[in-house]
């Protein structure tokens, strides 16, 4: 301070002089206080302000800051498949409508609906008796056809020789040819008659095409069915079918891999498909790619492909969602860091690297596929160093941080 405390105690002796000293009005007195308490009362009150003032003078130290303490994880290079999730829906690996091939009404159903059939199995009887009278109608013609044959033959064998003999004419023989070779025809058309009649009275048990799952009956018993009524379906489910779509830069990378999968006759170089149902559970058996679609949909700019999966017990079903996981590449040393190491600003992400001397040094990355818990990042780190993946957000550029180490297993 510019005034000492001797200074103060002197200006302090001169103040209590000039109280006794005689003024124009008289001396002034201090009503309770004699002259040496006093002097004592402002000396003390002197020095404690000298003393206040002093303190308040000095500057006081800051206490060190601690270095923030955080918890790093070691950046990892090593050979990862990338995996892809899409949305799919099963269907079957055949879908045969049943149809009838002739009219007429249903009289009985012998399949029990929801249930497995059999290729060749009857699902539906119509009515016969107009198709056995019409097959009968055509024996029966068959029958008149061939009697008109014999005739024609035993003609032609009866006038051969007497035209040899110039007994008839030329010309009765020929006729007698000609109707011959008519009448084969004819009973050749009747025979045919006869076939179609037949395949009619078979096509009034309408059978199963494939071994599948027999879906609900579209018709009643007395319902007058024709060629264009769809009596039921029947879908073949073993294996089944699942479709999902990539988008048109996803079928660009790996066009050359789906096109010679595609020449196949069974895929066997695709990658193996996890199908993961609609309660999160994962179906047991893997899947295997069939085909990509003949185009991309202008609309969706997606491309169709179709994978199959062994389906015994008849699990799956037409219709069903579920999303469909594969590794369609495996990154060659690709370097790794935890997920919750990478902090994103602004569109770019970085990380925290601590080097050898516990220094910060904040990196800008490219991040790429998520694996698990880990990313693959690209850029900004090396094999071997440590990122910062707990306590990131008291961090700073260039700082000093203590590591944390891990604890023992038990603590």
């Amino acid at each position: 301070m510019a005034t000492s405390i001797a200074e103060l105690v002197k200006w302090q002796e001169w103040r209590l002089d000039e109280v006794h000293m005689p003024q124009h009005h008289g001396p002034v007195a201090i009503p309770s206080l004699s002259c040496n308490a006093a002097s004592r009362f402002i000396l003390a009150v002197l020095l404690a302000t000298v003393s206040t003032a002093v303190g308040c003078g000095k500057s006081n130290a800051a206490p060190a800051i601690p270095a923030p303490e955080v918890e790093v994880a070691t950046v990892v290079q090593k050979d990862v498949p990338v995996f892809s999730e899409w949305v799919a829906t099963l269907d079957g690996y055949v879908n045969a409508q049943i149809q009838p091939q002739v009219t007429g009404y249903i009289i009985r159903q012998t399949y029990k609906e929801g249930s497995f059939v059999h290729k060749g199995q009857i699902l539906f009887h119509i009515d016969p008796r107009p198709f056995q009278a019409a097959l009968d109608q055509a024996n029966a013609q068959a029958a008149q056809a061939q009697a008109q044959l014999v005739k024609t033959a035993m003609d032609v064998d009866r006038d051969t020789p007497l035209a040899r003999e110039r007994a008839i004419a030329q010309s009765q023989l020929d006729n007698d040819v000609q109707a011959n070779r008519a009448a084969k025809a004819a009973v050749k058309a009747a025979e045919a008659q006869v076939e179609q009649a037949q395949l009619n009275l078979e096509f009034t048990e309408v059978k199963s095409l494939v071994d599948g799952m027999a879906g609900i009956a579209q018709v009643q018993i007395g319902n007058l069915v024709t060629p264009t009524t769809v009596l039921t379906s029947v879908s073949q489910i073993n294996p089944i079918k699942a479709y999902f779509s990539i988008s048109e830069q996803e079928y660009i990378h790996f066009a050359d891999r789906i096109n010679a999968e595609a020449q196949k006759e069974t895929p066997s170089n695709g990658p193996p498909f996890d199908l993961i149902l609609a309660d999160g559970s994962v179906y047991p058996h893997k899947g295997t790619g069939l085909l990509a679609n003949r185009q991309v949909d202008v609309s969706t700019g997606s491309i169709q492909i179709v994978c199959s999966f062994p389906n015994p017990q008849n699990f799956l079903r037409p219709g069903q969602f579920g999303r469909l996981r594969a590794a369609p590449e495996v990154r060659r040393g690709a370097l790794l860091v935890p997920q919750k190491a990478v902090s994103e600003l602004q569109g770019s992400y970085q990380v925290a690297v601590v080097g050898a001397d516990n220094k910060v040094s904040i990196r800008a990355v490219t991040a790429g596929d998520r694996v698990g818990p880990m990313w693959i990042v690209e850029g900004g780190v090396k094999p071997g160093e440590q990122v910062v993946v707990e306590g990131l957000q008291k961090v700073q550029n260039g700082a000093t941080v203590r590591i944390k180490q891990p604890q023992a297993k038990g603590d």
